[in-house]
């Protein structure tokens, strides 16, 4: 998944080019420019402007995003579809450490949401379906705001946000271009899928933020990593003339890798919220141990994989599987500290075999192990649930909300009903778009080598192709908010193709530059057209019905 493997030098002639390469340039051969190897291990980014633009144009895509995110946030006063289990859940941990019990939805959420409110959570421990880590978050906001709509909804918002200017950062290191990170992070805030669910208290966001987050540490620690490796290697090895085989790119040592580490935690935090940021887990040890090979390999090392096993792997499985999981287990500190957390208790006076195992841990595993079952035998019918192949055409969004106010109710000035819509839909252009952006990088990766390709192909497959196991189980479109960050790189890599290469004419430049700029321009449009119906506004129900373009919408 990385750059091809070097060639040995063929034999030169007097003029001091190799000797095949001359006898093709008697047929019009032209040989690339060269490139040292520094520059292979570690491509420099371009300078055609002043530095401050690396975070100027981050940090203004991420100022669009966030005024859109935070527009309204704590409308509509409700709890919008599983914010009933999230929201209080999150209550319970913040001050009892564990969730409580609460009454049934239909006599709790009235109280919460009334004035004077009533809270009406009680000590016992209840059963959940998802570890504590997402909901604590969820809980910083209503720390701020207290239990209200704009509390619950706040961290969702704020990550929502800085997942935008992460993703711009991102595109920047990956595409070695600020404007194609920029516009990977527009594309990003512009999303429909992703906007809704910055909006909502919901888990899945959490996951994807810090599964992002993830992404984008083990970028910076690939560059850095890489650095080290070139600045070990003796000049005769960097001089430009890579000889096959480099004893140093087999002996050197890439030192220290915080960002890995960093990398780990936000793993264990992805996991923590929802179990699917397991796979991330999985997908991106094996991205970085590829990353490693294609280093050595580059490098000259005669073996790169023998290299990677004996200089490599041990750390990079340290740095991210043991912090992962300290770090998943830290989200449950409130529960280890309780006495009323469902199953605290459990292995309390227990025996058997894994008896030397401290009590409160085996206690958790069973508690897992209990969640797990029912997760995996989840099959009761929602009307709203999906197969994921149907996801990246956006062929079953999720309603979470639907209201039909009557004429002369605020809002709705017509002779008929109207319509008050929140509806988990990625934007249609730009979800459409992004079906054949994956085929563009499927092709980058497999027959161009382009490790680029590769990167966006494993993480999008980390969060999507997992779900395939469980097509029994009762799932919804809107867990493939994992998947947006990855489809707006892949887009913007089908955008860069259009731009052409550095090489291309201006006509050729220009065309492309139209082509990509009416796709943009699509996706936004596409974007302002649904947001009446990512943001329940009331809306005449003839203007939602011509919104409906297809009939699974419905």
């Amino acid at each position: 998944m990385d750059e091809t493997t070097p060639t040995v030098a063929a034999p030169q002639d007097e003029r001091g080019a190799p000797a095949g390469e001359q006898r093709l340039r008697r047929f019009g051969y032209t040989p690339r420019p060269h490139t040292p190897l520094r520059d292979r291990l570690t491509a420099p980014f371009p300078r055609p402007f002043a530095r401050w633009s690396a975070w100027a144009g981050p940090l203004l895509v991420a100022t669009l995003a966030g005024v859109l995110r935070f527009w309204h946030l704590g409308d509509p006063h409700t709890l919008v579809f599983d914010e009933t289990y999230y929201a209080k859940d999150a209550w319970s941990l913040l001050h009892l450490g564990y969730e409580g019990t609460w009454p049934d939805r239909k006599i709790a959420d009235p109280q919460i949401l009334a004035d004077p409110q009533v809270i009406p959570l009680s000590d016992p421990g209840v059963f959940v379906a998802h570890p504590p880590g997402g909901k604590w978050v969820i809980a910083l906001g209503e720390r701020m705001f207290g239990l209200n709509p704009l509390g619950w909804r706040f961290m969702t918002a704020v990550l929502g946000t800085l997942s935008v200017l992460m993703l711009c950062r991102i595109g920047r290191r990956l595409f070695r271009s600020t404007l194609l990170g920029c516009l990977a992070g527009t594309l990003m805030a512009l999303d429909g899928l992703h906007y809704v669910m910055s909006r909502t208290a919901l888990l899945d966001l959490v996951v994807m933020f810090f599964a992002l987050a993830a992404f984008g540490c083990l970028l910076i620690d690939r560059d850095k990593a890489r650095a080290r490796l070139a600045s070990s290697l003796p000049p005769a090895d960097t001089d430009g003339h890579l000889r096959p085989h480099s004893p140093a790119a087999t002996r050197a040592g890439t030192g220290p890798r915080p960002w890995r580490l960093a990398a780990g935690v936000c793993l264990g935090l992805a996991s923590s919220a929802k179990w699917n940021g397991l796979y991330f887990l999985a997908f991106f040890v094996a991205l970085t141990l590829l990353w490693d090979v294609g280093a050595r390999r580059v490098a000259g090392a005669r073996h790169p994989y023998r290299a990677v096993v004996r200089k490599d792997l041990g750390w990079s499985l340290l740095s991210l599987i043991p912090v992962a999981a300290v770090t998943y287990l830290a989200t449950w500190t409130g529960w280890f500290r309780s006495s009323d957390g469902y199953d605290r208790h459990w292995a309390d006076g227990r025996g058997g075999p894994w008896s030397w195992i401290p009590a409160p841990l085996r206690s958790l595993w069973h508690y897992e192990h209990d969640v797990y079952q029912f997760n995996v035998h989840l099959d009761a019918f929602h009307k709203y649930q999906s197969n994921p192949w149907s996801w990246l055409v956006q062929g079953r969004p999720v309603l979470f909300q639907y209201e039909s106010p009557k004429p002369g109710t605020p809002g709705c000035h017509t002779t008929t009903n109207c319509s008050q819509t929140i509806l988990a839909l990625g934007t249609p252009a730009l979800w459409w778009t992004a079906c054949a952006a994956l085929a563009y990088v499927l092709y980058r990766w497999a027959l161009r080598r382009d490790w680029r390709a590769g990167t966006i192909l494993c993480a999008a497959a980390a969060g999507y192709l997992p779900w395939f196991l469980y097509q029994d189980r009762t799932i919804f479109s809107f867990y493939a908010v994992v998947l947006v960050p990855y489809l707006c790189l892949a887009v913007t890599m089908l955008l860069a193709a259009l731009l052409g290469p550095p090489g291309a004419t201006e006509t050729r430049r220009v065309r492309g530059a139209v082509a990509a700029g009416v796709i943009v321009l699509l996706i936004a449009w596409n974007f302002i057209y649904f947001f009446p119906i990512y943001t329940a506004q009331t809306i005449p129900y003839t203007d939602w019905q011509a919104r409906m373009w297809l009939e699974t919408w419905i």
